[in-house]
């Protein structure tokens, strides 16, 4: 029991980053931390973490080990499930990861209905718009639209979001719409900072497929702030219906070009490839994998 004490207290301080927070989090003192984190090192027969006034480096043995000791706890808290009946209520602590944007629009509020009905489990939103190693960071699992995926995750895809053409009714007032592709290039075109294909964006309709290059002088790297600026009229672009259908439907910002649509966000659930998946992060994958696709400017797959 001592070792697996052991692991739990080394595992949260790699998760957490310091003893203190380690100590603060199990509710004991920062030197029991230490003592337990030292007897564990002798028993494995490695230094796990190296301490210096900066703060703690994981070792590469530690990085080792605590991929191996998550196994381990997860393993342990699956037969605890098994044997108190925790999977009607299980319990314990998820750490998510997901894109600003659609953390700050949707998940946060859906997280928060799924803790209403789970009420033994505690749930960490980390939202940051780049790829992450899951395993590194600590997080159970993470929620990601489009781009290339983790060959060494598990990815459900369970949603997608088209994307079109918009803007607003006052930058069509002062600068007209374009009636072809090709003209968009006459426009300014506000776009993501990390949009994949640069300055060149492919459309579709009805099997057909047209690359055209966009020009703009303003690139953003928060999807928020590209809502915000098709919204005040100062650019025309593209984005995903799950961003700014709400905006749509009061007439705020509009279609152009509506046969044309570039390819579809696609939303996926990615978590570790280990074989035991807690309980508690069975249920938040479930909730998700229903509620996401029901998202207004979603489309279930």
């Amino acid at each position: 029991m001592d070792q697996l004490k052991g692991m739990q207290s080394f595992v949260r301080v790699v998760e957490t980053g310091s003893l203190s927070a380690a100590a603060r989090d199990a509710g004991i003192t920062q030197p029991t931390v230490s003592k337990t984190i030292s007897n564990l090192e002798r028993t494995v027969g490695a230094r796990l973490l190296e301490r210096s006034f900066t703060g703690l480096t994981v070792t590469d043995a530690g990085k080792r080990f605590y991929e191996q000791a998550k196994r381990v706890l997860d393993a342990y808290e699956e037969a605890l499930a098994d044997v108190h009946g925790a999977r009607e209520q299980p319990s314990g602590a998820i750490r998510v990861s997901a894109p600003v944007g659609i953390g700050q629009a949707h998940l946060s509020a859906a997280i928060q209905h799924f803790l209403e009905t789970h009420p033994k489990i505690q749930v960490e939103l980390i939202l940051n718009d780049r790829m992450i190693d899951l395993v590194e960071e600590g997080v159970d699992l993470a929620v990601r639209l489009g781009g290339e995926l983790p060959g060494n995750l598990i990815a459900r895809k369970i949603a997608s979001s088209p994307r079109v053409l918009l803007a607003s009714p006052q930058y069509l007032d002062r600068f007209g719409a374009p009636a072809a592709l090709e003209e968009l290039a006459d426009h300014n075109f506000v776009r993501y900072a990390w949009l994949q294909g640069g300055d060149r964006i492919t459309f579709h309709r009805e099997g057909q497929a047209s690359e055209v290059a966009v020009r703009g002088r303003f690139r953003i790297n928060s999807s928020h702030a590209v809502r915000e600026c098709l919204a005040s009229g100062f650019a025309l672009g593209m984005a995903p219906l799950w961003l700014v259908g709400d905006l749509l439907q009061s007439g705020q910002l509009v279609r152009i070009l509506p046969a044309w649509e570039a390819a579809p966000h696609e939303v996926h659930i990615l978590y570790p490839s280990r074989r035991f998946v807690p309980v508690r992060t069975r249920a938040l994958i479930e909730f998700l994998q229903a509620t996401i696709p029901a998202w207004p400017g979603m489309e279930k797959v």
